[in-house]
């Protein structure tokens, strides 16, 4: 099997699953999956994805049982996540200076380049907005969660989150309007990729804290009120 590969043994583990319920899924074409020999397997990376896309589709038990699974699987886990640790008060912007969704993406990761644990701020630019050029971040509730489609190992001294509020909405793409809350994931694996992001999307969740977000001071403000949902999460 090789090395990036699941069987469905393995697989079931991850997801917490009987194999059963993963051999319906492969089945039914509803996760990636290919027959080698006769025999299901699974990209771990096509898996991260699918993941990925499943956690926009969830609501707050889902997300907070996907939290747990995924932090049960991550075998470097210290806890929970916590995205106000990863979110350094140098690497918030209120307000961001952008107007477009490029000037936006590269002011991010000039923020994101304020903690020393990003090297190459354009390169991170540049393989954000090819993600974003795949299928755009941007929800509904006028916030984008940017990232890399694959994690940048070799310019991260470290995973960090990286935050900026516009004065106002920006066209970002996709069906989701306008965009004025913009999060950059920058994580060094696919497995804690998909542990920030649902521990992200739990935050953002709920529309009252959101509001209070986009009245934020400053980013010692903004920072404040992040710490205190992740505390709240975790209680």
């Amino acid at each position: 099997m090789a090395e990036e590969d699941f069987d469905i043994s393995t697989l079931a583990a991850y997801l917490h699953m009987l194999p059963a319920q993963v051999i319906r899924l492969a089945e039914r074409g509803k996760i990636p999956a290919r027959r080698v020999g006769g025999d299901w397997r699974f990209s771990a990376h096509e898996v991260h994805l699918w993941l990925e896309d499943r956690i926009g589709l969830s609501d707050d038990s889902e997300l907070a049982q996907m939290e747990t699974n995924l932090e049960r699987t991550d075998k470097q886990s210290d806890g929970e996540i916590s995205i106000a640790e990863l979110l350094p008060v140098e690497a918030i912007s209120l307000p961001l200076v952008a107007r477009t969704r490029g000037s936006v993406i590269s002011a991010m990761a000039d923020l994101a380049c304020n903690t020393g644990l990003l090297w190459d701020p354009v390169k991170m630019a540049e393989a954000v907005a090819a993600r974003e050029d795949m299928h755009p971040t941007a929800l509904d509730i006028g916030v984008a969660l940017l990232h890399p489609r694959r994690p940048q190992t070799s310019i991260l001294g470290g995973s960090i989150l990286a935050l900026g509020i516009t004065s106002q909405g920006i066209p970002f793409g996709g069906a989701s309007g306008l965009t004025d809350v913009f999060f950059l994931i920058c994580a060094t694996d696919d497995h804690e990729h998909l542990r920030i992001l649902a521990r992200l999307s739990r935050i953002i969740n709920d529309a009252d804290w959101l509001a209070e977000l986009r009245e934020a001071a400053d980013a010692k403000d903004a920072h404040r009120l992040i710490a205190t949902r992740d505390t709240e999460l975790s209680s």
